[in-house]
């Protein structure tokens, strides 16, 4: 498993919060099949507030993201469709360039040795 860790600038608030809230619920169905056929685990959104504006924070715990991300980008299906615009709506990001997001770099990292489980984060 790998660790994808992005952040994306947010220009619509109120947008962010009923794509959310879509994905929550009538789109929920849609969504648990969407994250699986990725062979993603985990993903979590975390908004924090800068002195330039919002920015989501995401979180996602993946199998292969160089693998999926290559058939996410050229991906075409109702929901990834949807999905896009909603993120480009939202954030201005277009998924089909970017579709890790913006690129990080890991500057940082401290795991407890007495834990055999923080190694993988």
């Amino acid at each position: 498993m790998s660790i994808v860790l992005r952040a994306f600038p947010i220009r619509a608030k109120d947008q962010l919060q009923g794509f959310v809230d879509s994905l929550n619920g009538e789109r929920k169905d849609e969504a648990d099949s969407f994250y699986r056929s990725y062979d993603v685990s985990h993903e979590s959104w975390h908004i924090q507030d800068t002195p330039a504006g919002p920015w989501v924070i995401c979180l996602t715990i993946i199998a292969n993201p160089t693998e999926a991300a290559a058939r996410y980008a050229t991906s075409n299906g109702d929901f990834e469709s949807w999905f896009k615009s909603q993120a480009m709506q939202v954030t201005g990001i277009n998924l089909n360039a970017e579709p890790l997001g913006p690129p990080t770099e890991r500057i940082f990292a401290w795991s407890n040795p007495d834990d055999p489980n923080s190694a993988l984060l």
